[in-house]
């Protein structure tokens, strides 16, 4: 069986799993059949989370010997799609709002760390080019007049000129 023969903790539950199993599409049909049987869902399930969990490759799914890392990675994919995961959120998010309740005033809609693409001028300086007075020269070529409009090496210094 591989590296896995025992429940080592990781498992899904069977409590949980009665509530994710309605959640799953239908499997699908194949017109020619197929050369080998369906890995169990719950199977495919476990080494889904495995890897949601540690972060390890999909690959790595083949040493556990319970499903390959394709089976695994193409039903990934397949419930995905689907909206499994998206729906086991929503529900278990709604099961935790009925029993402990959330407390919505602390949550952020968006928290993302980037520049605003339309800041404008109220937008301040770039923290990482503060010291840095003037330009960048590099695609300044004109200074130089040439013909294309390119210079032939690329400086990285900066200039206080404009």
């Amino acid at each position: 069986m591989g590296l896995v023969s025992r429940d080592d903790g990781w498992r899904m539950p069977d409590w949980l799993w009665e509530r994710v199993e309605p959640l799953l599409p239908a499997k699908p049909f194949h017109p020619l059949g197929t050369h080998r049987a369906r890995v169990p869902d719950r199977d495919a399930m476990d080494e889904i989370l495995l890897v949601l969990r540690t972060g390890m490759q999909w690959n790595a799914l083949n040493a556990t010997g319970v499903c390959s890392s394709s089976s695994a990675h193409r039903r990934f994919r397949e419930w995905e799609q689907a909206g499994v995961f998206h729906e086991i959120w929503r529900q278990e998010l709604l099961e935790y709002e009925e029993v402990v309740g959330i407390d919505w005033a602390w949550l952020a809609a968006d928290g993302a760390m980037t520049k605003a693409p339309l800041g404008g001028p109220k937008t301040g300086p770039n923290p990482t080019d503060r010291a840095k007075g003037g330009r960048s020269v590099r695609f300044s070529a004109r200074e130089r007049r040439s013909r294309s409009g390119w210079r032939t090496t690329a400086p990285t210094a900066t200039t206080s000129r404009c």
